[in-house]
């Protein structure tokens, strides 16, 4: 038999090595993560990760992490992959609407799957870029999720702004850093554009396909600004967290940034 290699990671050195980043007691986190990143072994698992995170914002603490279904979405739009448009309509009539309940992730990873299963945790409403919560602030982090323009100004990234939230991206870059699309919503430049949208919900308990209109997001442009702001700024900390690469960035401070360099660059 085969002995593993490499190191194990547990619950307890995930808090160290979090704690020695700078993710204090009473701050208000929105993760974004890969638990693949992580290493060979974690003792149990993603649940692990989770404690871990939990246990050191405390009790005054709030964990934040996106929950998208991107998938729940008119079968006209889909290019990765296309169905036969002969599909579209029995697509539409069977699919079901969306539940924050239910309705699973789309590719967003486990880490985020088994947080929104979590007890005690909330999940925003929008069919698409739903947003989980848990702690003192969730319930103002996540209500009032708009379905118009879902990731604006009346979104959870909007909330965290106002909170003076911080960003921890776990074994992935800014090409996945969420908060960065807030920028597109307040920045001016051309080639802007809004498109409608569409997803199944229910509506006084019966399924509609509801239209809401959104902008052409574009995450293109993300490393390059993540990386400007970190250059021009130097208010992101790095480190590790298990075997992953770790950084922790002020979101209201790369928000305003990001701004800036859209409306510069774009």
């Amino acid at each position: 038999m085969q002995e593993i290699q490499g190191q194990l990671f547990t619950q307890s050195t995930i808090l160290q090595d979090l704690k020695e980043l700078g993710i204090e007691s009473g701050m208000t986190l929105m993760v974004h993560s890969s638990f693949k990143s992580l290493g060979s072994w974690v003792a149990g698992g993603p649940v692990a990760v989770i404690l871990a995170l939990e246990e050191a914002l405390g009790e005054t603490g709030t964990l934040v992490m996106p929950t998208h279904s991107n998938d729940l979405s008119d079968p006209e739009g889909w290019s990765n992959p296309p169905v036969p448009s002969e599909w579209w309509e029995e697509i539409r009539e069977h699919m079901p609407p969306y539940d924050p309940h239910l309705t699973p992730l789309w590719f967003m990873g486990i880490i985020p799957e088994l947080f929104r299963k979590q007890e005690g945790t909330m999940r925003s409403g929008h069919p698409h870029h739903s947003f989980a919560a848990r702690g003192p602030k969730a319930a103002s982090l996540i209500s009032g999720h708009a379905l118009a323009f879902g990731l604006g100004e009346d979104s959870p990234l909007a909330r965290l702004y106002d909170a003076e939230g911080w960003i921890l991206l776990l074994g992935v870059g800014h090409g996945n850093n969420t908060s960065i699309h807030l920028a597109e919503y307040r920045a001016e430049f051309s080639g802007k554009k809004q498109i409608p949208n569409k997803a199944p919900l229910l509506v006084d308990g019966v399924k509609q396909w509801v239209e809401f209109p959104d902008l052409e997001l574009n995450s293109d442009d993300f490393v390059v600004i993540g990386e400007a702001f970190e250059t021009e700024t130097k208010q992101v900390r790095r480190g590790k967290v298990a075997g992953a690469e770790a950084i922790l960035v002020p979101q209201r401070a790369l928000v305003d940034y990001a701004v800036g360099w859209m409306e510069r660059n774009r």
